[in-house]
């Protein structure tokens, strides 16, 4: 089996708790490109999120490709040009903000450099770990401005890649099941964290845009190893030759990858690339 490409999660597995690319993990994948091995940053970020970790990589000197949107779009680094987009229609994501409404929950859509949200001061979660706003969170991370829209739904006249929610961790697990029943057969819906929950088109993960775009560039599913730590992550662990869960990923990835590595803050894809390569 040769490896032709490393398909990495961002939020846990490329980035430790403290939200950098180690030293360490950086020289792994820098290294990996030198020989010719592609690097695909796999998220359900934005692309606008994706870019400064392409940058620190040199995916641009290199030709990575950035998965945005839990696998709706495919950006080439070098060329900027978009390989892959599978939005919901207009129809689809009108209608899933007007539910919402029924719902104590924070939605959220991008378009351009905006992030759209009904209310820039309520983005307050009580998390674990302490209060958390997850409004300035999503913001900063995606490099986006932020606007206040009441209506989201009159408003999103546009085909949306991602409709993003998040909530307190206990509610959003009751409410799940009645936030998507009315969508199954149009949109696919999964948690990305215990807050977070993701509405794309149906059909849409990591693995499908992965198998959409690289097979014709000569990178198929035995030539992949692949690195994840949440439910988002299970599509490219199933899918890639190897698939590797973090040691800090939900143990239902671990269950059904092919290994095992580190945490993400014992530079775990380090490892798993030594071991691998």
């Amino acid at each position: 089996m040769t490896i032709k490409a490393i398909v990495l999660d961002i939020d846990g597995t490329l980035l430790n708790t403290g939200k950098i690319i180690s030293e360490k993990t950086k020289q792994a994948l820098i290294a990996a490109q030198k020989k010719g091995i592609k690097v695909i940053l796999a998220s359900g970020r934005p692309t606008t999120g994706m870019l400064e970790l392409a940058e620190q990589l040199e995916m641009t000197k290199y030709e990575g490709f950035l998965v945005s949107y839990n696998g709706a779009r495919v950006t080439d680094c070098l060329t900027k040009e978009v390989l892959f987009n599978q939005a919901m229609s207009v129809e689809t994501g009108q209608a899933i903000l007007k539910h919402l409404k029924k719902f104590d929950v924070i939605p959220m859509i991008d378009k351009e450099d905006y992030l759209y949200v009904n209310d820039v001061y309520n983005g307050m979660l009580n998390l674990p770990d302490g209060a958390f706003n997850i409004i300035e969170y999503e913001s900063r991370g995606g490099n986006f401005k932020l606007c206040e829209i009441d209506d989201l739904a009159a408003f999103a006249t546009f085909p949306i890649n991602k409709i993003l929610i998040a909530a307190q961790p206990a509610y959003l697990q009751e409410v799940a099941p009645a936030l998507h029943a009315p969508f199954d057969e149009t949109v696919t819906a999964a948690f990305s964290a215990p807050f977070y929950f993701e509405f794309t088109d149906k059909g849409i993960d990591k693995a499908k845009a992965l198998n959409t775009v690289f097979p014709e560039m000569g990178i198929h599913s035995e030539n992949i190893i692949a690195f994840g730590d949440g439910h988002n992550d299970r599509s490219i662990i199933e899918y890639a030759g190897i698939g590797v869960a973090m040691g800090n990923a939900v143990e239902e990835l671990k269950e059904i990858a092919d290994d095992v590595t580190l945490s993400c803050d014992e530079d775990g894809i380090a490892a798993g690339l030594a071991k691998y390569l």
